[in-house]
Formats: structure tokens, sequence, C-alpha cells
């Protein structure tokens, strides 16, 4: 039997990332997504619940996450679940489910942007423009549609 094992999650950070090392030095990130569900039920009435879910991301990935990402951030992850059992120092035993992070994407515009570092990276008008730059300004191409 064939077997799948893909998570697809888009939430908001509830925590800074943590990010630590393994002995061999790769990144090891923690961080935590929370994830809205809305909904009418058949009575008419609004719902709305939350589910919490912890993500580790491993290496440049991490290391990126950690980078670029903090509390409240919009984030869409793509993983694995991971289970992991132990025992407590109480003698309890204990379980989490986890995602394991493979590849991410950031949502939303870029965080900590300022007006003077967007200014700096646009070209500014030639002083006499020929005709040709206004119809390219102006979106107007040698396109035919």
């Amino acid at each position: 039997m064939a077997n799948y094992n893909k998570v697809i999650l888009l939430g908001n950070l509830t925590r800074d990332p943590q990010l630590s090392y393994t002995p061999n030095q790769t990144a090891v990130v923690n961080f935590g997504l929370a994830i809205n569900r809305k909904w009418t039920g058949q009575d008419g009435q609004k719902h709305e619940e939350t589910c919490f879910v912890d993500c580790t991301a491993f290496g440049k990935t991490g290391e990126n996450i950690n980078k670029y990402c903090k509390k409240g951030n919009p984030l869409f992850v793509e993983g694995r679940l991971n289970f992991s059992s132990w025992t407590a120092q109480d003698g309890t035993k204990r379980s989490k489910l986890k995602v394991v992070v493979d590849s991410f994407q950031f949502i939303g515009s870029a965080a900590g942007a300022s007006a003077a570092g967007q200014n700096s990276s646009r070209q500014q008008a030639p002083q006499n423009p020929s005709p040709q730059d206004e119809n390219q300004a102006a979106g107007n191409d040698d396109i035919p549609f």
C-alpha cells in the first residue's frame, strides 16, 4: 500500500521563531501557526475556531523563517506530519504531532520596508522623453492587443 504524508497550511505565527543548532551546526527553527476557520452553521449562527500547530524547519529554510518572520506574520508552509512520544519526568507518557516544514512562502507585503528604501529603487524618468518612452510609460507597447 502506498503512503503519502503532506501538509499545507496558511496561518499566522503565534510566537517569534526560536533558532537553535544541532551538534553538527544544522539550524533548527521552532515556531507555531494559528489557523483560523470561520463558518455559518445550519441555524445561521456564525462560528469560529482556531487550530494551533507547532512547526519545525531545518537548515536554510529555518534560517530564513527566523530572519524574516515574527509573531503575527502570515506564512504559507508545506511539509509533513511528524509524531513524537516520550515519557515526562513525572512518568506520564506524552505525545505530540507537529509539522516538519519542507518549504514556505511569505504572504502579504514586506514588513518593515521603509519608504526611503522603496523610493531608492525607482528609476527617474528622462528629462526629455521620446514618444517611444511615453508610450512605454503609459503601457502602450507595440503589442497589438
